[in-house]
């Protein structure tokens, strides 16, 4: 549902959403789309926000994830773009140059900070005067009626844990 509302909403970037194709399925995709930083005198700082990204997990530890998601990094700088913030596991994405986002002075938008928040620079000095809150594309809160009204297009499910059948 969020890539769907993310698609249709004024912070989505048509280059940076991003697809790996093998023997004609979809293994992976990475979007990063309009965010903002806002400093403490209500200055909006635009940078993006990268997520969801995901490999198949029979694609995964094959460089499917590191190819897309540099691919994305560079295509990010050639658009002139200060930086990029997620939210993912520090032990992968440290390597491309994320770091904790507390170090730029940036936290989230309940000023929480916490190590999977991360932040990278795209070109030298670029988040030098960008401080403040991270505020991502409102698409990212969903309202429960919008859930159980966007589930209605897709065939009934049963709800709850999945029963496994231990006597095979």
């Amino acid at each position: 549902m969020i890539l769907h509302q993310l698609r249709e909403s004024s912070g989505y970037i048509e280059e940076l959403d991003l697809i790996a194709i093998y023997e004609d399925e979809i293994i992976a995709h990475i979007i990063s789309t309009k965010a903002r930083v806002i400093d403490n005198q209500n200055n909006e700082h635009e940078v993006l926000c990268v997520g969801p990204f995901s490999v198949s997990p029979s694609c995964q530890n094959k460089g499917i994830g590191t190819k897309l998601l540099n691919y994305s990094i560079s295509e990010a700088k050639k658009m002139g773009f200060k930086g990029m913030i997620l939210f993912g596991n520090p032990d992968y994405y440290h390597r491309f140059g994320f770091r904790n986002a507390k170090e730029y002075e940036i936290t989230t938008k309940d000023n929480q900070d916490f190590e999977p928040f991360m932040a990278l620079e795209l070109y030298e000095n670029g988040l030098d005067n960008v401080k403040g809150r991270f505020f991502e594309d409102e698409t990212f809160t969903i309202k429960e009626d919008e859930l159980n009204e966007y589930e209605k297009k897709f065939p009934e499910k049963e709800k709850g844990k999945p029963k496994i059948d231990i006597t095979q």
